[in-house]
């Protein structure tokens, strides 16, 4: 006969949730394999597709620089031989490539130099009687930039500022000076006026004949601080 006041003994703790965090683990698996395979194909979507968008190339970047339509001040493919004239779209100072037989040509590059920041460092040959900075815009922009080059252009038709004497371009022996170091035109100078000899480091270095060497305040960049004049 059963003992009526033997009492069943209770279940072992925990043992009724038992099977409650093995389902919880088979969950969190599901989910996390899910998520990576999402993660995976998103991946792989993204490393077939194209870009929406590709970089700005640089703004009128034509290989023709004789091609008006397509090239500008701000094209890179300047060289010597080729010829020029003003931009109409970007005055007062800005010009592009032309053809030499277009009318629109007023120069051709004679030299093509590198680009410098620093002011007097680009020495261009004589008789150039323009220098024109070079720069790649990106973008819509007209102006400003990375500058490339510089050419060095002398005029296709009429005067030559540049030619040594004339009074225009970079000072170069030949040219006329007044006493305040200003360049000027031997022609009409007059009176105070003085040619120059020679465009040297020191005083020591001025060639015979020198009577008026010019001290000049130092720059940074430029290749010579002492005009050897003669009056």
């Amino acid at each position: 006969m059963a003992n009526p006041y033997e009492a069943t003994p209770p279940p072992a703790p925990g043992r009724r949730g038992s099977k409650l965090p093995g389902l919880l683990v088979l969950v969190l698996l599901i989910a996390a394999v899910y998520g990576a395979s999402q993660w995976l194909g998103k991946n792989d979507d993204k490393a077939d597709a194209k870009p929406s968008a590709s970089a700005p190339a640089p703004a009128n970047s034509s290989k023709d620089p004789g091609n008006p339509e397509s090239s500008s001040d701000t094209s890179s493919t300047w060289a010597v031989g080729d010829c020029g004239g003003p931009d109409p779209d970007n005055p007062p100072d800005g010009y592009r490539p032309r053809k030499c037989s277009a009318s629109g040509a007023t120069f051709k590059a004679i030299d093509i130099k590198d680009a410098s920041i620093l002011p007097g460092a680009i020495q261009c040959p004589p008789g150039t009687d323009l220098m024109i900075q070079v720069s790649m815009s990106y973008g819509s922009a007209k102006s400003g930039g990375i500058p490339t080059n510089t050419v060095c252009g002398r005029n296709l038709t009429g005067e030559h500022p540049g030619d040594a004497g004339a009074g225009g371009g970079q000072l170069v022996q030949g040219d006329c000076v007044t006493g305040q170091a200003q360049e000027v035109p031997c022609a009409s100078g007059g009176s105070g006026t003085y040619k120059v000899l020679g465009l040297v480091k020191t005083k020591a270095e001025c060639p015979s004949g020198t009577n008026k060497p010019m001290q000049l305040v130092m720059a940074v960049g430029r290749p010579y601080d002492v005009i050897c004049a003669k009056g």
